[in-house]
């Protein structure tokens, strides 16, 4: 059962006090009445199990994050908005859960959003699942691209998120570079492309490139990463990340003639 599920249950008193609680209670209150009957009594004693606090804290946190970077420059373009948007879609959201999203973004947006505290949060809720870790800033970044260029203040608040979250500055980088050679045109790679998209040098011998494959292929899988704490509402988006690898990986295959 997902976080969202249970919330829907009743269980809405548990929440994960914080910055995260507080945001996600402001962002039900603002879009539902206390008597709407899908939320039963929010019982007080009624706690989420450890995977579903995890989903919980990715999600307020990812829309929220999201909101700060998209105002970041100073002002939030209808690009920025509508990529929000399209994530949700994508994510394929329920009416009532993009309510929710676009309320979070919207608060991540506001001058006193506090992003220290609620990536702090994150990452303790996460239990410093690296896994996580990657594939929230790969939406971020993807966020950052919403209105075609990333510019020097979301750059910088790119790095600033991955040293709060200590994630490594040379890995952010090298999800960049990946979002940059696949975004739109995974189709068309080039070689290049794809030892960029693995991440991989080209010097590499075949079995060690086996190795790189393999290893990013693990650390993207749907059903593990839903298993460590991502939102089931975002199996669709780790399903076409693990495409896209995959995809490059053959093309290197065929280009070196391996079996």
């Amino acid at each position: 059962m997902s976080w969202w599920t249970t919330v829907l249950g009743g269980a809405f008193g548990f929440m994960l006090g914080g910055p995260l609680g507080a945001m996600l209670g402001a962002a039900f209150a603002g879009n539902f009445s206390k008597g709407k009957s899908s939320f039963g009594g929010f019982d007080k004693d009624h706690h989420l199990g450890d995977q579903q606090r995890v989903q919980a804290a990715f999600f307020s946190s990812l829309f929220s994050v999201m909101g700060y970077i998209a105002k970041v420059d100073g002002k939030v373009s209808k690009e920025e908005i509508l990529l929000a948007q399209q994530v949700m879609q994508h994510m394929q959201l329920a009416d009532d859960m993009q309510k929710v999203a676009k309320e979070l973004f919207n608060q991540g947006k506001h001058k006193d959003f506090n992003l220290d505290e609620v990536l702090e949060q994150f990452r303790v809720e996460s239990h410093r699942r690296t896994h996580l870790v990657r594939m929230f800033l790969e939406i971020q970044i993807q966020a950052t691209y919403a209105d075609g260029i990333l510019d020097d203040k979301e750059y910088e608040a790119l790095r600033y998120i991955a040293q709060k979250l200590r994630f490594p500055l040379h890995e952010l980088e090298n999800l960049i570079q990946q979002f940059n050679v696949t975004s739109g045109h995974t189709s068309q790679l080039t070689v290049d492309d794809a030892y960029v998209v693995l991440g991989a040098d080209k010097n590499l011998t075949d079995k060690e490139l086996k190795r790189v494959y393999r290893r990013l292929l693990a650390q993207h899988h749907p059903d593990k990463l839903v298993a460590k704490g991502l939102p089931e509402e975002m199996m669709k988006i780790a399903k076409e990340k693990t495409q896209g690898i995959i995809s490059a990986y053959e093309l290197i295959k065929k280009q070196r003639g391996m079996h």
